[in-house]
């Protein structure tokens, strides 16, 4: 039993459901974040309903804030978009505890609520980091049927010396072959939850052992967890770019016309005032495309 579907996690839920029935073919697609990324997380559920029209989705947000003004915007863009938009307020005791960073908060470790709570509720549900935005169809993703005994799909991070060196440093040789970036995971909850997986990340990230390896806080952990379980897909769902690589002369920019998600990592974000570039065209064409500030 994992230590994070206790009742007394989720404090209080929001429901702005403007869909007032729910399609039986529907994609789930949830969030965890803290209140500096629920700007960017309404934005990249814009990008997503925006270019998806045609598709059910029904979105969840986990975050451990929300003001009545940030109520009235997720209700707002839902009712634009004749969605549905979930607000879950976290009580964060449990995780407070838990390995941060200055670029990684225990917000980091909500994809472990997250992914407990719909154990019983939904058979798949679409995890992504609120630095996104969508630029195409996830028909595909709404349409995946998991292999047996496949816990996750994933997208691969960077190259082959990159996953060696992961695999050196988490003493899992497996690694060299994948690694890869938690930012995106297409999760077959009831593999999910029939193997523990919340509850033994949370054990290793309680172990001083494994602290002492990890430098990717629970994508490592998730790593080693799921190393043989997951299914790697394309990178168009997952395509990384940081917004700085824009201050140098010759960086290949891997964004293209197949790319489903641009996920905007490192410090600069897109809904940064100084961060009009145009890697972040797709972020600012969902911003402008509803009215809400």
């Amino acid at each position: 039993m994992s230590q994070l579907n206790d009742s007394d996690i989720i404090l209080f839920e929001y429901n702005f459901h403007y869909q007032n029935i729910r399609s039986k073919n529907t994609l789930d697609i949830a969030f965890g974040i803290d209140r500096n990324f629920l700007f960017g997380c309404g934005v990249a559920i814009a990008s997503i309903l925006l270019n998806n029209r045609e598709i059910s989705c029904e979105f969840h947000v986990f975050t451990d804030y929300i003001s009545d003004k940030d109520k009235l915007y997720f209700s707002d863009l839902a009712k634009q978009y004749n969605s549905r938009i979930n607000i879950y307020v976290i009580n964060c005791d449990k995780l407070k505890s838990l390995p941060s960073t200055k670029n990684w908060t225990y917000a980091t470790y909500f994809r472990f609520i997250i992914a407990d709570y719909f154990y019983h509720k939904h058979e798949k549900i679409l995890y992504l980091d609120a630095d996104i935005a969508c630029k195409g169809s996830i028909k595909e993703l709404l349409d995946y049927q998991f292999s047996t005994n496949e816990i996750a799909a994933v997208v691969a991070e960077r190259d082959v010396e990159w996953w060696q060196n992961r695999a050196s440093v988490l003493t899992t040789p497996q690694l060299a072959s994948g690694y890869f970036n938690a930012g995106f995971l297409l999760i077959n909850i009831d593999e999910w939850n029939l193997n523990n997986i919340s509850s033994k990340a949370i054990e290793m990230l309680r172990d001083p052992d494994w602290v002492s390896k990890i430098t990717h806080l629970d994508q490592d952990v998730l790593n080693v967890l799921l190393n043989g379980k997951v299914k790697f897909i394309s990178e168009k769902y997952n395509t990384r770019y940081s917004i700085n690589y824009e201050l140098k002369d010759k960086v290949d920019n891997p964004v293209n016309d197949d790319t489903v998600f641009i996920h905007y990592v490192g410090p600069t974000k897109p809904w940064h005032e100084w961060a009009n570039y145009p890697v972040s065209r797709s972020f600012l064409i969902a911003k402008s495309s509803f009215s809400v500030e």
